[in-house]
């Protein structure tokens, strides 16, 4: 077993004056011929990797604080603590420093810090000149002590001589012993003198200093003479808010007095500092860092102590999850959680880790499970806050724990679900409580998260990540979308139009506070779709979600409309051309586009909005979305002239039509019998209409050849002959499907085909892209170029049509006929 005694933690100190953890080791003091002289070493306990390397400089100021801390500078704003877990080691360390600098161990500073600004005349002044002259401790004394101490605030060297003899004559008890005759005498002007007295000496930024003025016997007079500021007409009453208003609780009683006596003192200072003390100005700023250090590492040992105290924290989950418990007491138990694990973010790294753990193996999870269900406010939000600081710091800890309680449990009261309600019931008018969860719901479901914390649970990331997805996809995606489902229902949206609104597909986000909450939904999804490739898409697919959020697109708020156009910005975005076919087949640009028509000529965000997402598919010419809104809207989109988006997308299509006419006249006669593909990933127009063709056939599974042509961009034999049997084919399509008038009363009126899709989608879940294309009922019938991607199966089911991988091995030479590429059939 290591030595503890040499057991430390090493700090230093950041810009902020913030104490950084930069690991725990064992300390240790030789010689290093590098730095030719006696050093201090410590080697990380983990892996035994150096932490610290300082060589003890005879003129380096060493401060030994609390019996267990050494705090050095090593250079201009580069200052080092040694935190020791047992007072022991840190006797034996320090008397390794003093023994170098030749100073006797007893001391608390090994050195006076001299500023280089006055280390010339330092060394000129006489032995005399070293000591500082108190005045005598009396009421006709105030203000000339008080003179003294705001006198040498300016100077580094006069601080350390002034602290050195106010500890050595015991002189701050005399001054707190005035301070109670003056408050007995009335005595306004000595009551002054002694706040600017304890000020100045709390600015000293001295350990030694604050170990007397904070002790029980001191610190309410230290208070006491902080409430009597000149500047104010009336003294401050912090004294009585400390004794009678907060109210020490303690939810288990503490038996440890140390412990106990350590919150009280902890309490109070972080009281002086954060209330009492005015904010310092740009030349007091670094006085107060002792003070920081000293609260810092109070709140460290705090949750040490407790952590050690495994009865007492088993004692409080107990409670915490008793059913017999009441309000008042659960209240309390969770506020207690709250602010300990606050202080818990004082600990390293090491340190926090095991506690979270303990608090993981007590059941920490299962009982946020029970507090965040409960109708009290306060509570709830607390329990949250709880849940941020878990996720926070291990995000798989609580991946895990909802996994194996799926298991157990039923989808309703599964943790994730739980905080899912949380966000849809926020009664808050500005939803903070709803925004906080879905942060820490975006942080659970982040892959980029997952990849930063893989090997959990002994497995890769891309295990953790498949299965974590598939079971927040099974288990809580319905309940997160349960909202949006349920206000842009066909139910819904009829109760609406009964009601007499001027819009037939007004909605429930008329009001303000549910309007933000599908906003918060459409946020998250749209994370979805940018993180979650696979399972996403067959969510949107399966539930035709693209359709019902383009139903918010009429919503009278303008922030919520521009989400769901986000929403499909995103899914844009991604280029993928199951997503395209998805949304030609379901005329999903329709509501985009009388959104546009219906803002008229105002330049807003919604016009900037549409329009970037059209000039997205012009530049990236993404030619099935582009074919498709050329060939359907761009009748009404014409007199659009003040961006040349809606001109260059046509020019794009004529341009791409003038290619395929002219590689078209190019193929040889004896080839255009044949059947080609334009590339090894997409299928032509004419191997679409062959797919539509064997929809009669039903029941059977024919797997006939697909021929291939040797040239990549080789077309069919005839491109009239080709358009006339469409033509034909799509008129005899449209008189066999059924009529469905637009949801919400577009301005155009094309199918939106979503019965179909929906009946595609319960007869077989994977055939996410099989629906009834749409045909126009404006005449454009014959324009329509949408690609059918189904074919018929056994029993009826649809089955998607995947993509062919490029096989460049199976190009035929030119004296070698083409063979037809075999259908799939179920």
């Amino acid at each position: 077993m290591s030595d503890t005694r040499r057991r430390v933690k090493v700090y230093t100190l950041n810009e902020d004056r913030q104490w950084d953890d930069r690991g725990t080791g064992h300390v240790s003091s030789t010689y290093v011929e590098r730095l030719k002289g006696m050093s201090l070493l410590v080697r990380a306990e983990s892996d035994g990797s150096l932490l610290l390397e300082s060589k003890i400089n005879p003129n380096t100021a060493y401060q030994k604080q609390q019996d267990t801390l050494i705090v050095w500078s090593e250079a201009e704003n580069y200052d080092l603590a040694l935190s020791f877990q047992e007072k022991a080691g840190c006797d034996e360390i320090w008397e390794k420093i003093c023994q170098v600098q030749g100073k006797d161990p007893s001391v608390e500073v090994t050195q006076d810090p001299i500023d280089e600004s006055e280390e010339e005349r330092f060394e000129e002044m006489p032995e005399t000149s070293n000591l500082i002259d108190l005045p005598t401790c009396e009421l006709s004394k105030l203000e000339e002590i008080a003179d003294l101490v705001t006198s040498v605030l300016s100077s580094p060297i006069r601080r350390e001589k002034l602290a050195l003899a106010l500890e050595n004559e015991g002189y701050i008890k005399k001054l707190l012993q005035l301070f109670q005759t003056c408050e007995n005498l009335d005595n306004t002007e000595g009551l002054h003198h002694l706040y600017e007295i304890i000020r100045g000496i709390l600015f000293l930024n001295k350990a030694t200093l604050f170990e007397v003025m904070f002790s029980d016997e001191c610190i309410m007079d230290v208070v006491g003479c902080l409430e009597y500021d000149p500047a104010l007409a009336q003294p401050k009453r912090h004294r009585e808010f400390l004794t009678k208003t907060a109210k020490f609780k303690e939810v288990i009683p503490i038996t440890d007095s140390e412990l106990r006596q350590k919150i009280h003192q902890t309490y109070r200072v972080q009281y002086i500092q954060d209330v009492i003390l005015p904010t310092p100005s740009v030349f007091e700023e670094n006085f107060l860092s002792t003070l920081t250090s000293f609260i810092f590492f109070n709140k460290v040992e705090i949750v040490s102590m407790l952590q050690e105290d495994e009865k007492f924290l088993s004692e409080v989950f107990a409670q915490l999850t008793d059913d017999a418990t009441d309000d008042d007491k659960r209240r309390e138990l969770v506020n207690f959680f709250k602010e300990f694990c606050a202080f818990s973010q004082t600990l390293q790294p090491q340190n926090r880790d095991a506690f979270f753990k303990t608090l993981a193996n007590l059941g920490i999870l299962p009982a946020l499970e029970i507090v965040m269900g409960m109708d009290d406010l306060q509570v709830r939000a607390a329990a949250t806050d709880i849940f941020s600081y878990l996720v926070e710091f291990s995000p798989s800890m609580v991946r895990e724990f909802v996994m194996q309680e799926a298991q157990q449990s039923d989808d309703d009261i599964l943790l994730i679900n739980v905080v899912i309600e949380q966000m849809i019931c926020d009664t808050d008018p500005e939803l903070g409580g709803a925004v906080q969860l879905m942060g820490l719901l975006r942080t659970l479901i982040d892959p980029e998260n997952m990849l930063a914390t893989a090997n959990v649970r002994s497995c890769t990331w891309k295990a953790e990540k498949s299965e974590f997805l598939n079971f927040f996809y099974n288990h809580c995606m319905h309940v997160l979308t349960a909202p949006l489902l349920a206000n842009t229902s066909e139910d819904k949206l009829e109760k609406d139009a009964v009601v007499g609104s001027t819009k037939s597909s007004t909605i429930c986000p008329d009001n303000y506070q549910t309007a933000q909450l599908l906003a918060l939904i459409l946020e998250l999804l749209t994370f979805c779709v940018e993180h979650h490739t696979y399972h996403i898409k067959n969510y949107i697919m399966n539930k035709d979600l693209l359709r019902r959020v383009l139903i918010l697109m009429n919503s009278k708020h303008t922030f919520l409309a521009l989400c769901a156009l986000r929403f499909m910005r995103r899914i844009i975005g991604l280029k993928d051309e199951f997503y395209n076919r998805y949304i030609i087949k379901g005329n999903l640009f329709e509501p985009v586009i009388n959104a546009l028509l219906d803002n008229g000529t105002r330049y807003n965000l919604l016009n900037s909005a549409v329009i970037e997402l059209f000039e997205f598919i012009r530049v990236e010419d993404i030619k099935s979305l582009t074919s498709h809104i050329v060939d359907n809207f761009y009748k009404e989109l014409e007199p659009i002239e003040y961006v040349q988006t809606f001109k260059g997308l046509k020019t794009k299509y004529e341009q791409e039509k003038d290619r395929q006419n002219q590689k078209l006249s190019s193929v040889p006669s004896i080839l255009r019998s044949n059947r080609f593909r334009r590339d090894a990933r997409a299928l032509d127009e004419d191997e679409e209409l062959w797919f539509n063709e064997d929809e009669e056939e039903e029941g059977e599974a024919v797997v006939p050849p697909v021929e291939k042509s040797k040239a990549e961009d080789d077309f069919p034999d005839s491109y009239e002959k080709f358009m006339e049997t469409k033509k034909a084919k799509e008129s005899e399509d449209k008189e066999n499907l059924p009529k469905r008038t637009a949801v919400g009363g577009f301005k155009f009126t094309f199918s939106h085909s979503a019965s179909a899709a929906n009946g595609a989608n319960s007869a077989n879940s994977k055939s996410v892209a099989a629906q009834t294309p749409p045909v126009g009922s404006n005449g454009s019938s014959s324009k329509n170029t949408n690609l059918a991607t189904t074919v018929t199966a056994t029993k009826g089911s649809l089955i998607g049509l995947v993509d062919y991988p490029d096989d460049e091995e199976e190009e035929e030479e030119e004296d070698t006929s083409p063979r037809k590429r075999p259908r799939l059939g179920s």
